[in-house]
């Protein structure tokens, strides 16, 4: 025998009170040594058979067999079409439109490879027939739609194996079992592992492609144990308010593919419809440029998307002047306000701060640094930066501007949107150099020249 964890799949020769590996106490409960959820009978077990090594060059190559799902901006994210086999799931907050996706998928995908089976352990079928309406489905996409309220995991493997879908869509993954309901309790960990487990392994056995929908924590993590993560081969966690229409998807993790794609979509009453040109649509400005406003080319995973910065700089209304940014770092931007008010001198640190990425946007990497900087220095100074300037470079601790990943790409994507001017950094220019007017600056001193705000 042996003991497991139950919130993240930990095994361990002996029972621990605490786990070593996500540090939750009384998690460990007696599990056979060879055990595994087998394909039997309900709640049963099985001993898996061994498995026949086979040499690496008769593995046939599986690349080339991608589905398109049918919206462009998914399949990005995927790394080029749905995969046969693969397990795929999907987290988000409440309410941002993960089934509406699923359900814009799975249509798709009927209409173009037969049969969706889609499982629903939540909303009745009615329910489902009501967003399907909504979405305009035409009759022979729902006549391809085959939807399934059921919640015991056996159930759905005998149905998929009877009827033998294209593919398979559950949600969510927190409300189906596998086993015993009156054991282990419907969505606790141990049900959540078993059952996505499962799923997983039918998606190989019967190479289909398994979407799993799943519920995210307080803290914006999946909920169900960790080992949830590494049983699927793609994560992807769908980001947006809810009182706004913008939705980001991006993968976290992903086996056949990059993790720093993302897919740019729009609610509305058609469901989630692509934004084809991001660039355009995060910097849509109304009026003359103001004070505090940069346009910053970022790179996500392989596509340059240019976003609008926005930063206000005000006298501080208590003894703490406050700190708040949306879409960016907060330890990143404290770094940032450091190095202005040190290598430019100006009392930023007494004021209060406040940042935003128009559009709902989500920057991570260093390259936006210049342009956040650039936005404080406009607002503070209340001078508003060209409008037909674009702003990039990684800032360091002594105020050098440092080079970035791809800035010939970012700079064409400017330049196809009608910017004239580029802020860069100085020993990144590219050549030959784009259709651009390009202004080098090796320190923070020389950028805030280039834009007027000295």
């Amino acid at each position: 025998m042996s003991y497991r964890c139950r919130r993240c799949g930990y095994r361990s020769p002996k029972w621990l009170g605490r786990c070593p590996a996500c540090g939750e106490w009384g998690t460990f409960e007696e599990r056979p040594v060879d055990a595994v959820v087998g394909e039997g009978a309900e709640g049963g077990r099985a001993a898996a058979p061994p498995a026949a090594p086979q040499p690496l060059r008769a593995i046939p190559l599986e690349a080339g067999r991608r589905w398109p799902s049918g919206l462009p901006e998914f399949d990005r994210v995927l790394g080029g079409g749905v995969l046969p086999g693969s397990a795929v799931l999907l987290g988000g907050e409440p309410g941002v439109g993960k089934s509406t996706l699923m359900l814009q998928v799975a249509a798709r995908l009927a209409r173009a490879h037969g049969p969706v089976l889609y499982v629903s352990g939540e909303e009745a079928p009615s329910q489902l027939k009501l967003r399907a309406k909504r979405l305009g489905l035409e009759p022979q996409v729902e006549q391809r739609l085959w939807v399934l309220h059921e919640q015991r995991v056996d159930a759905v493997c005998g149905v998929v194996r009877a009827e033998r879908p294209r593919a398979l869509i559950v949600d969510s993954i927190q409300t189906v079992f596998a086993g015993p309901l009156h054991e282990k309790g419907l969505g606790t960990t141990q049900q959540v592992g078993e059952a996505a487990y499962r799923l997983a392994q039918l998606a190989k056995a019967q190479g289909l492609p398994v979407f799993l929908i799943g519920h995210v924590t307080k803290g914006g993590e999946f909920a169900g144990p960790k080992a949830i993560e590494h049983l699927v081969d793609v994560a992807l966690y769908l980001e947006g308010a809810r009182d706004g229409d913008v939705r980001v998807l991006r993968a976290v993790k992903n086996r056949y593919g990059s993790t720093e794609e993302v897919g740019v979509f729009r609610m509305d009453e058609r469901g989630l419809v692509e934004v084809e040109n991001p660039s355009e649509f995060f910097t849509a400005r109304l009026g003359p440029p103001k004070p505090g406003s940069v346009v910053v080319p970022s790179l996500e995973g392989t596509r340059p998307i240019l976003v609008e910065v926005q930063a206000l700089v005000v006298g501080a209304r208590s003894a703490v002047p406050q700190r708040r940014a949306t879409g960016l770092d907060p330890n990143r931007v404290a770094v940032l306000l450091a190095v202005i008010e040190k290598r430019l001198g100006l009392g930023v640190g007494r004021d209060d701060v406040y940042l935003n990425v128009a559009g709902g946007l989500t920057l991570r990497e260093p390259a936006v640094d210049l342009g956040v900087a650039a936005a404080i220095v406009s607002s503070y100074r209340d001078r508003a930066v060209d409008p037909e300037t674009v702003v990039v470079g990684e800032l360091g601790l002594s105020g050098e501007v440092r080079r970035v990943r791809k800035l010939k790409e970012r700079l064409i994507e400017a330049a196809k949107l009608g910017y004239r001017r580029a802020v860069v950094p100085a020993a990144d220019v590219p050549q030959p150099e784009p259709d651009v007017d390009v202004r080098p600056a090796a320190t923070l001193e020389e950028a805030v020249e280039h834009l007027g705000l000295y």
